[in-house]
Order: C-alpha cells, then sequence, then structure tokens
C-alpha cells in the first residue's frame, strides 16, 4: 500500500472500554504533549459541541467508503473507521499521532502497520460504578448506558485481550492526575 510508504514518527493508540477516559487522555496528548490527533470517520451523527474535522470526519453512508481504511466497524448501525490518509496527515504534522481505537482496531493497526510506529495503551477502569457514573458525566442516556455496556463490543473492550497483553501498556485510570503523571513517563520512556 502506497501509504505505509510515507509513514515516519509515533502512533500512540489508545484503548479500553466505554468511559475508561480514552478521549480524554487523548486530549490531554494533544493539548500538553504535542501530539497531533489522528481524526477519525463516523456515520453518526454530530453529538453537541462536536465539530466536522476536529471530532470526527462525519460521513454519510454513501460517501464513507470514498476513503482508503485501515479498519472500520459498524456499531449501533453507523460506520466508524480510520483512513490512510487521516494517520499520514497526523503524523505529517507533529511526527507524533495519537488514536482512539477499540481492541479489534489495535489488532488490525499491529497486523498492518511497523511495530516500530505503534505504541498501545489500554486504559482500566477501577470498576463498573466508575465507568457508569463517567457515562452519565458526559451526557449519554441511561436506555443508552445500558445499551451500550450490554454490547458485544464493550464487553470484548471491557478486559485486556489476549492477544495484546505482551504489546499493550497498561494504565488504570482511577485518578486522572495520577494517569497524567504515568501517561507522561510512558511518553518520556517511549520517545526518547
Amino acid at each position: 500500500m502506497i501509504f505505509l510508504k510515507t509513514l515516519d514518527g509515533n502512533l500512540f493508540i489508545i484503548c479500553g472500554a466505554p468511559g475508561s477516559g480514552k478521549t480524554t487522555v487523548q486530549t490531554y496528548l494533544t493539548k500538553n504533549l504535542g501530539f497531533t490527533k489522528v481524526v477519525t470517520h463516523t456515520t453518526r451523527p454530530k453529538r453537541n459541541g462536536e465539530q466536522d474535522g476536529s471530532d470526527y470526519y462525519f460521513e454519510t453512508k454513501e460517501t464513507f467508503f470514498d476513503k482508503h481504511y485501515l479498519e472500520y466497524v459498524t456499531y449501533d448501525d453507523n460506520y466508524y473507521g480510520s483512513s490512510f490518509e487521516g494517520l499520514e496527515r497526523a503524523l505529517n504534522q507533529t511526527k507524533r499521532a495519537v488514536i482512539v481505537l477499540d481492541t479489534q482496531g489495535v489488532l488490525t493497526y499491529l497486523d498492518k502497520l511497523p511495530a516500530k510506529l505503534l505504541t498501545v495503551i489500554f486504559l482500566e477502569l477501577p470498576s463498573k460504578a466508575v465507568q457508569v457514573k463517567r457515562l452519565y458525566a458526559r451526557g449519554d442516556k441511561k436506555a443508552k448506558i445500558k445499551q451500550r455496556l450490554a454490547s458485544k463490543e464493550a464487553k470484548r473492550d471491557a478486559k485486556l485481550p489476549a492477544q495484546l497483553r505482551a504489546k499493550a501498556n497498561v494504565l488504570q485510570n482511577a485518578e486522572l492526575q495520577q494517569t497524567y503523571v504515568k501517561l507522561e513517563q510512558l511518553v518520556a520512556d517511549i520517545l526518547t
């Protein structure tokens, strides 16, 4: 694939269960540690405050497959995917990029991209109660939370898959400031 020849830098992949803090950690890396977010694509409707080209590239089901995808999934009758173009764009900006993926997407990235490019971070939740509290805090409704946590994807992503155990850096995200300290140490260890 022609895109692989142009990829250079470090890609940090954040994964974990819904409510584990993936987007929060991604935002911290971009705002405080010089990372560029890999903007992914979706056909789901925008949430309040989201912007096209910043949070996601919001596509229609008709335009979604106009891109070259590393991986994509269907969730809740919507497509979500990460394109080679988006990855290349992010790495060309700062040579430090970050993306949020589900664990299945991580496995695909590990299969399709050079290992030297990738750092995987799995965020662990301290408890189910913390997870539910975080989902409510971001504005999700009770029925949506219940549906999401019952999904096979949420159950799959609740635990680190065996195939990722030797490749992932596990950070328990119980208290955000402690997570940031661990994250900064990990970034320093990887990039120096």
